[in-house]
């Protein structure tokens, strides 16, 4: 979609001028007379960028004062000042009100182009950036209380500070980048860009590109100068997400480029000298990927200085009731409905589900939860509401249908079916640890392990991590 540009000038022969030049390089271009004019169009239809004059003759406001208007509004829109009696002082007074850049009248059509191109571009990258803390706002905690998941904490909060690379390994949907942008979070790069390189989807003819950038031809207007994520990372860290993927040929330049902190535009001849922390993750076995020669194992020794291992959730299951309830959290603010209850026994049916998808696919169920769910905000989601595959591995304790066997059996035998099944469903709410269970079911640790042991459920013994 073409950039729409907003041309704010008193002189119609100035605003035929520019308004030609830029309609050639396929921009779409609107034009104002006076203030009334300009914040009309801006209201009516928010521009890409904005170019204005300072000086403008029958004009309610100024061009400055429509500088300060469209800010108030719409500080991202970037505004390019023009004059033909501009002063330095005047020049600076716009930038320091927030103007991208101030051009003097007659200017060459070559410079306004590459000022526009610039300005573009510059709120292009501001506004990814704001997102991507947006987004990464809420994504640097790894929630739970497992002591899988604790370790790993313990983990990034011991390696984050030092600046080493980090191999994050795991099943597609564990927390693998949820991961990287924690390490990122607790670094002393924290203020610094995070940007991250999905090697899985990327087209391998265009990762060279995307690594190191296109360096500008003779026409920078023609031919701009195209950063890659080497150097848009600078001072920050570099995320090669499902590093695995990555083009052998790509895996030696990329060892040679963290060796020497440094690289060469595509194109280019100059060396190009960067300050960049990178972590990886990868869903595969990477030493089964270097005996079949698909994985440089030079590079595998230079990402994997510090490897952590991320969780299926099959493993940590007690972290699944914390998921969920952050995930309809989330959900419901970014949906902007209620947030509906998932009832206990609903949660214990999920804790016995095995997640192939892993933390990612529990997020896409309660999203689908919270809209798809029958009933009302204020009624608790049961598990019959669950889709099939998930109740389906509901523990035996809470079927619909039990009533029927129970009823048939003497009194003893039933209340060992019922504490056969309910001591299981506890077991695998709590992941088989025993201290979690007993505390929550009201016994004591050794009698619950004698009462399992009586009933014939096995348990493994894991204490919880301090």
């Amino acid at each position: 979609m073409a950039h729409d540009i907003l041309i704010v000038d008193d002189e119609p022969d100035i605003r035929a001028l520019i308004d030609g030049i830029l309609a050639d390089e396929g921009y779409e271009v609107r034009q104002a007379a006076n203030s009334d004019q300009a914040l009309a169009a801006f209201r009516q239809k928010r521009p890409s960028m904005v170019i204005l004059d300072i000086w403008l003759q029958n004009s309610r406001l100024d061009g400055l004062g429509i500088l300060d208007a469209i800010h108030r509004e719409e500080p991202r829109v970037p505004v390019v000042m023009i004059s033909g009696h501009g002063t330095i002082e005047t020049a600076v007074q716009a930038i320091q009100q927030g103007a991208y850049d101030f051009i003097e009248k007659p200017f060459k059509s070559d410079r306004l182009l590459l000022i526009a191109a610039r300005a573009l571009e510059a709120a292009r990258l501001k506004r990814e950036n704001s997102e991507l803390k947006l987004r990464g706002g809420s994504e640097t905690e790894l929630v739970g209380t497992s002591s899988l998941i604790a370790q790993i904490r313990s983990a990034i909060e011991r390696v984050a500070p030092t600046g080493s690379r980090v191999l994050l390994t795991g099943p597609a949907g564990s927390g693998k980048e949820v991961a990287a942008r924690a390490i990122h979070a607790r670094s002393r790069r924290a203020d610094e860009p995070f940007v991250a390189l999905n090697c899985a989807t990327l087209n391998p003819s265009r990762f060279e590109e995307e690594l190191f950038g296109v360096e500008g031809g003779p026409d920078p207007v023609a031919q701009p100068r195209r950063q890659g994520v080497l150097e848009r990372a600078h001072g920050g860290t570099l995320l090669l997400d499902e590093v695995a993927d990555m083009p052998l040929e790509t895996q030696g330049k990329i060892v040679r480029a963290l060796q020497e902190q440094g690289f060469e535009r595509i194109g280019g001849a100059t060396r190009v000298k960067v300050d960049v922390r990178v972590t990886a993750t990868t869903n595969r076995d990477l030493s089964a990927e270097i005996a079949a020669g698909r994985f440089r194992e030079d590079l595998f020794y230079r990402l994997a200085v510090v490897p952590l291992r991320m969780p299926s959730l099959r493993e940590r299951r007690e972290d699944v009731p914390a998921l969920a309830r952050h995930f309809m959290a989330k959900s419901a603010e970014n949906s902007g409905v209620p947030a509906r209850e998932i009832s206990e026994d609903a949660m214990a049916a999920m804790q016995a589900y095995d997640w192939p998808g892993n933390v990612r696919q529990l997020r896409n169920l309660v999203d689908w939860l919270l809209i798809m769910a029958p009933g009302g905000p204020a009624d608790p989601i049961r598990p019959e509401m669950l889709p099939p595959e998930v109740g389906s591995s509901a523990p035996a304790m809470l079927k619909l249908d039990r009533s029927s066997e129970i009823m048939t059996l003497p009194l003893r035998d039933a209340r060992e079916l019922f504490e056969r099944q309910y001591l299981e469903a506890q077991l695998l709410r709590f992941g088989g640890n025993i201290s979690r269970t007993a505390n929550f079911v009201g016994m004591e640790r050794s009698a619950l392990h004698r009462k399992l042991k009586f009933l014939g459920v096995q348990a493994e013994d894991r204490a919880p991590v301090s």
